[in-house]
């Protein structure tokens, strides 16, 4: 028995997806028409506009207000949590940078930093009082000039105030690891969770998402860790369609069950 012919918008999904992912249409691309579509399919405008709403949400396209349907760049790049603070001092570069530049991107960012009371979230992830001080600084990071991730951080200023890293952005050093090398407190670990939802409008505006196409982010909430102390604290947002997470994690050496246990 046959199988069963594919919805009207089906198809038009289908074949504009197979000319995509096969490279027939490349990134940067415009897509034909709604009005092209039409005609080639003999199909309605709900049904055309209906395909290109699920190729937005797929993150194949994109749409450009008065200009039409583009084929979206999907290069991801890559954030692998395992060597993203490596320890360099002097003239370090920030991971972002380097998740950039492996990529093939031209990394930038905008940094905005303040000095601020804690919040009652903000003091308990960072084991403060309420209401103590923390440098807050707000990030917006770049590729090629297309915004890929948001940042917002918050260092106790127990820790860093008055020294030469106390605003991230104006030491001598990048990076949350190298700078505190740099006035020796020495990270050993950070701990991240991480979720998926909607974005925030706000969020939106300053990613540029497209209104009509998905608005999820991946959100990651930092912590990094000198001993028993919390240092920083930070919510970081991704476009999905944008970044890659990669985790790597050792496990404790294997032993065999035959060997004693060593005193």
């Amino acid at each position: 028995m046959a199988g069963k012919e594919p919805p009207n918008y089906q198809r038009v999904v289908d074949d504009l997806r197979r000319r995509i992912l096969s490279g027939e249409l490349a990134p940067g691309d415009k897509l034909p028409t709604e009005k092209e579509l039409q005609q080639r399919w003999g199909f309605s405008t709900t049904i055309v506009k209906h395909a290109l709403t699920l190729l937005r949400s797929e993150g194949l396209i994109e749409g450009r207000r008065g200009s039409g349907n583009y084929v979206r760049d999907r290069t991801r790049l890559v954030r692998r949590a395992h060597s993203r603070d490596m320890r360099k001092r002097i003239g370090s570069t920030s991971p972002f940078t380097r998740d950039s530049e492996a990529a093939g991107r031209r990394p930038s960012w905008e940094a905005h930093s303040e000095k601020i009371p804690a919040t009652q979230h903000t003091a308990e992830r960072l084991g403060i009082q309420p209401g103590e001080p923390v440098m807050f600084t707000r990030y917006r990071y770049l590729a090629d000039g297309v915004p890929i991730q948001l940042a917002y951080s918050y260092e106790p200023l127990a820790v860093t105030g008055g020294t030469q890293v106390e605003y991230p952005e104006q030491g001598p050093v990048i990076g949350v690891v190298a700078r505190m090398d740099f006035i020796g407190v020495a990270i050993d670990r950070f701990v991240e969770e991480v979720t998926t939802r909607p974005a925030m409008p706000e969020e939106a505006e300053a990613l540029r998402l497209d209104r009509r196409g998905g608005r999820w982010v991946i959100a990651v909430e930092r912590t990094y860790y000198a001993g028993q102390t919390a240092v920083e604290t930070a919510d970081i947002v991704f476009p999905g369609d944008r970044y890659r997470l990669v985790y790597e994690v050792p496990v404790d050496p294997w032993s065999s069950p035959d060997e004693p246990d060593m005193p």
